[in-house]
């Protein structure tokens, strides 16, 4: 995104992509009200939403055996008031296409970065191990955009402050039939620990367990493991026979941590590689767009008249810095709530506080809405000029 808004605007850019293409699997697939604004000031919104997708206009959680609401795009001041659940490789595909268009954008796959190139203190370049052999790029900023097992932010030796690993996340496929919930994405079981998202011919379904507890969980053998989510997951028991092994669960720990400082002379780090998020909400790929396109205003006209210089660098971590703190906050807080809960009660089973606040006052739900759509400080991109 940020060397799309950069070539666009008239800047050189060169992307280096570790992998032959984008395509991950259980990746942040979200795309929020915040994105697609920014795709619709763009003027990309109406062909990126031509691509297969499902949308969500309510997130909701069962409850008591009830199906309530527990965020509601309904009253957002955007043209689309809906989470787009798109595979991450079609909007990287998309991006990546949309950049090619302007002639001082390079798109580098199966590239590695291996080194970064450092003079005094300053940050002048990388080098990367690409499929036709080694490479040694200089330019006047790197930016680590490279998620939260960051390879740049590692070399130029940044600091990370952690929040802790409070969890882990078992994904998993389940096919779709006619008479499943009708929920493009929902929460179920007692402690709202299943995550089910509606991905048009199957179901991406996420089993929230405790930390450290995989290997455990393994050990039980895969019997047991579907007896566990057939336990709180709404859709058939008979339905989990379709995870035959472990090989067809995926394992994603769950951390909350960001950088000291996102930069040092010449290098910018932003989204996952700046500050990992809980995966709550669906948030993490959002903000990392909203770092872009607050880098890409601020950073655009230093870079193309060359007298970019650390103050820029800093202007953009004290833009960035109040939502992530805040959002980060506020998953702490859930986290917290639920600590002391099951610190005092711990064979309590009953939904989380916050869900049962927004049952009790279903208003809170727009509030919800907004924080989880747009976020704490929505970003707009500064020259909307057409293409």
């Amino acid at each position: 995104m940020l060397g799309l808004l950069l070539a666009r605007a008239g800047v050189d850019v060169t992307v280096v992509e570790k992998h032959g293409d984008f395509l991950r699997d259980f990746r942040g697939d979200t795309i929020h009200p915040s994105t697609l604004q920014v795709m619709e000031e763009l003027g990309l919104a109406d062909e990126l939403l031509k691509l297969p997708h499902t949308q969500a206009r309510t997130l909701n959680a069962e409850v008591g055996g009830k199906n309530i609401t527990i965020a509601d795009f309904s009253w957002l001041p955007t043209k689309n008031r809906f989470i787009a659940f798109m595979p991450q490789w079609d909007f990287l595909d998309f991006l990546a296409r949309e950049a090619k268009r302007y002639p001082n954008f390079r798109l580098l796959m199966r590239s590695e970065v291996t080194d970064l190139i450092i003079q005094g203190d300053r940050v002048t370049g990388l080098r990367a191990l690409t499929a036709d052999g080694p490479l040694t790029l200089s330019t006047s900023l790197i930016v680590g955009a490279d998620g939260r097992n960051s390879v740049t932010r590692k070399l130029a030796g940044l600091e990370v402050e952690s929040f802790g690993n409070p969890s882990e996340v078992l994904w998993m496929k389940l096919s779709h039939a006619a008479s499943d919930p009708e929920q493009t994405m929902g929460h179920a079981g007692p402690r709202q620990g299943f995550v089910m998202i509606d991905r048009g011919d199957y179901w991406q379904c996420g089993y929230v367990v405790r930390k450290g507890t995989y290997a455990e969980i393994k050990a039980g053998g895969i019997e047991a493991f579907r007896e566990m989510v057939a336990a709180v997951s709404p859709l058939p028991p008979e339905r989990l026979q379709e995870i035959r092994s472990f090989d067809d669960v995926h394992l994603l720990s769950v951390r909350i941590d960001r950088l000291k400082h996102w930069w040092r002379e010449g290098l910018l780090c932003i989204g996952d590689a700046a500050h990992a998020m809980s995966p709550i909400g669906g948030v993490g790929v959002n903000l990392a767009i909203q770092d872009a396109v607050a880098s890409a205003n601020i950073l655009t006209k230093p870079l193309k008249e060359g007298r970019l210089s650390n103050a820029h660098l800093a202007a953009v971590e004290t833009r960035r810095t109040f939502p992530t703190k805040a959002t980060q906050k506020l998953q702490l807080m859930m986290r917290s709530d639920r600590r002391k809960r099951e610190a005092v009660e711990p064979t309590r089973s009953g939904p989380p506080g916050f869900i049962l606040g927004i049952a009790k006052w279903p208003v809170l739900a727009h509030l919800a809405g907004r924080l989880i759509g747009l976020g704490f400080r929505p970003e707009h991109v500064r020259n909307r000029a057409p293409r």
